[in-house]
């Protein structure tokens, strides 16, 4: 029940935040010497106007197929590291969030390289210029055709760095948030509270690890058209500076804050809503708080 809950509250998250999240990249890894959008609100113009509404939503088919595996994982071993460690406390939040964060890289990696090469297909084109990757999978199929293994897991240790204190913020923020603004079971505007409260901690956890999240999309972006322009990490942080200052880790944020409130809502809010009506004593809306289970841990209010 809980596995089910969480793909659909991912899975509401990636349909609210995925336009937001394909701006994000395409301001991320665009030429500086010649930008094509001078910020958020006309990157998303020019999308819809080159591409249609549907160029926002290029290589959604990525984390949507991700999904099952993260939430499981994510929501798993959250709730087996906080019953491990015993005690449920704000450290001990942020260190079950690490350790989910950090496991599940080794499915996210992958997922997001084939989502930013989807989203970086036909930048500024509407129609009639050839695809390289049919879908998510074949992208990925093709990058591990031409370059193995290695290839399918570029950037597999700028997102470990990002995910690991990213997810371990994320639910520290949430149990800190729903402590103070006191989500009980029985409270009053308890919805718009863990509304509040998750789309919040996703705006904390984005803004402590933003930086990393910019180098992790250029070096997934990079050797799209056969050119590769880092050599590694190091050389990815030493040219963007070189190039645009350190201003450059502040790219696409405005999209990427604008995308986390309301992803990190929805996704909570889902989840909590269909623990709730899937329970039969608690059919309706004053009783939020569904009967302890595995992994429901995670969206407790009044152990987050």
């Amino acid at each position: 029940m809980d596995f089910i809950a969480g793909c659909l509250g991912g899975a509401a998250g990636v349909l609210v935040g995925h336009p937001f999240d394909t701006v994000k990249v395409r301001l991320q890894v665009q030429n500086a010497d010649k930008p094509l959008y001078r910020g958020t609100f006309h990157c998303f113009q020019s999308i819809i106007r080159q591409e249609s509404v549907f160029g926002l939503y290029k290589g959604i088919g990525s984390p949507m197929m991700g999904l099952t595996f993260i939430n499981a994982i994510v929501f798993g071993v959250q709730g087996n590291t906080m019953r491990w460690l015993g005690e449920d406390t704000p450290r001990n939040q942020f260190l079950a969030g690490a350790a989910a964060g950090a496991i599940q890289t080794v499915v996210c990696c992958p997922m997001e390289l084939a989502k930013t090469r989807m989203q970086m297909q036909g930048t500024g084109v509407k129609t009639g210029y050839k695809k390289m990757y049919k879908n998510s999978f074949d992208c990925l199929l093709h990058i591990y055709k031409q370059e193995g293994l290695r290839g399918v897991n570029r950037g597999m240790v700028t997102t470990l760095v990002r995910e690991t204190p990213a997810f371990g913020v994320y639910f520290l923020s949430y149990d800190l948030l729903t402590r103070s603004l006191g989500c009980e079971p029985d409270a009053r505007f308890l919805i718009p509270k863990l509304l509040f409260a998750g789309g919040m901690a996703g705006v904390i956890s984005w803004v402590c690890n933003y930086p990393v999240d910019v180098i992790k999309s250029r070096l997934q972006a990079d050797g799209v058209g056969g050119v590769n322009q880092y050599s590694s990490i190091a050389d990815c942080i030493r040219q963007s500076i070189r190039k645009e200052g350190y201003m450059v880790f502040t790219r696409g944020l405005t999209s990427t804050l604008l995308r986390a409130f309301p992803v990190n809502a929805a996704t909570f809010a889902t989840v909590t809503l269909f623990l709730m009506y899937a329970q039969p004593e608690n059919r309706g809306p004053k009783n939020c708080e569904p009967a302890p289970t595995q992994t429901e841990e995670q969206t407790r209010p009044t152990n987050l």
